[in-house]
């Protein structure tokens, strides 16, 4: 899969850009702050209908104005596939696939996947599982549209048992007819979520496995583990026995919801024993099995983008990765860097196609 072209208009920074892209490796090069890394959510953007960074698609248009468009041009064995991104102030975002606007945003996700790997890939290790729970959501859902679906459904019955527990408490009356119609819908989809969420881990862990020692060179064990309250229980039970404590709290407390993805080495926890250079090895170690997982089950290899990687990685990991472009295991790639001169040096032994794009303040031109 390769991304031709790509056009903006009012996002983030940018009035407006047109760049076309090298099938293999492109670089983005300028100071911080100057857009480099926006570039790289525009990609992500028409990959995932959303941003990597903004919970708020409202933040993405240019201050000043009042709408973006963020267009791009998608080749997949020879077919070509145009997405256009837009939203205007006040109004509801808009997916357009090959002039076709989407009734249901979650049915473009996974056509055209990306994996991204930036500065803020620690979170994963250092926030709390909310971030890896939406991450790991984020990773099935593009290789399970059935998978998706049951996750927004499920999200949304959540929400409407939610704002009835706050109704309970705030007109102080008790429905618990209609608080048992929404826990029978809710269950058989959290049951449904978490035997997913269980198998997928076991075919990903040996794939991420793999990729650590490669990246890390190093003898510790590292291990993913499934948290959740589910798997051996009766789902309907738990919300029956947590009922008193969900009025008290006004908010459901058990559920696939709460569920967590511990992240191990030596098993302990990484966030607590694992060193920086560790900590990285292991973050980076999970989008290259995100990457070949993918890989395999969509047979096109997703995009790859690499924000600000040669300034925060140890010139061992720099070298494991490039072995690893050299090797052709990736398809088209974007990165970021603040040197010109750093980026030649390390892409220098490489053979690949490098188009260099010189990023100053929201203006993008190519490097001759």
């Amino acid at each position: 899969m390769l991304l031709e072209n790509l056009s903006l208009l009012f996002f983030k920074n940018y009035d407006e850009a047109n760049i076309s892209f090298s099938p293999h490796i492109n670089c983005f090069i300028g100071d911080n702050g100057s857009g480099k890394t926006n570039l790289l959510d525009a990609i992500h953007y028409l990959s995932m209908t959303r941003s990597a960074f903004n919970s708020s698609d409202a933040l993405n248009i240019k201050q000043g104005e009042e709408y973006f468009m963020v267009k791009g041009r998608f080749k997949i064995d020879e077919e070509k596939h145009t997405v256009t991104c837009s939203l205007k102030q006040g109004q509801k975002k808009t997916v357009v696939h090959n002039k076709v606007a989407y009734e249901k945003m979650s049915d473009h996700i996974g056509r055209f996947p990306v994996v991204l790997i930036s500065p803020y890939d620690t979170d994963l290790i250092r926030e709390g599982s909310e971030e890896r729970r939406k991450y790991f959501d984020s990773l099935i859902s593009q290789l399970n549209h059935t998978y998706l679906e049951q996750l927004i459904q499920y999200n949304y019955i959540l929400k409407q048992r939610n704002s009835l527990l706050k109704q309970f408490a705030e007109r102080r009356y008790y429905d618990r007819d209609y608080l048992h119609i929404l826990n029978e819908q809710l269950v058989p989809l959290g049951e449904q979520l978490a035997q997913e969420r269980m198998a997928f881990l076991e075919t990903f862990e040996p794939v991420f496995q793999k990729h650590y020692r490669h990246i890390s060179d190093s003898s510790e064990t590292v291990t993913l583990t499934y948290k959740s309250q589910l798997p051996g229980a009766n789902f309907a039970q738990l919300l029956e026995q947590a009922e008193q404590k969900d009025r008290a709290l006004q908010r459901t407390t058990v559920g696939t919801h709460k569920d967590d993805f511990v992240f191990l080495m030596d098993g302990n926890p990484v966030k607590n024993f694992g060193s920086q250079g560790q900590q990285k090895s292991y973050v980076i170690a999970l989008k290259l099995a995100h990457f070949e997982v993918m890989d395999e089950r969509q047979h096109h290899k997703p995009l790859l983008l690499l924000d600000d990687i040669f300034d925060r990685l140890d010139e061992k990991r720099i070298t494991k990765l490039m072995q690893m472009v050299a090797a052709h295991t990736f398809g088209q790639i974007f990165l970021t860097d603040t040197h010109l001169d750093r980026t030649d040096k390390i892409l220098e032994n490489l053979s690949e196609s490098i188009r260099r794009f010189d990023v100053k303040e929201g203006t993008v031109k190519l490097i001759a």
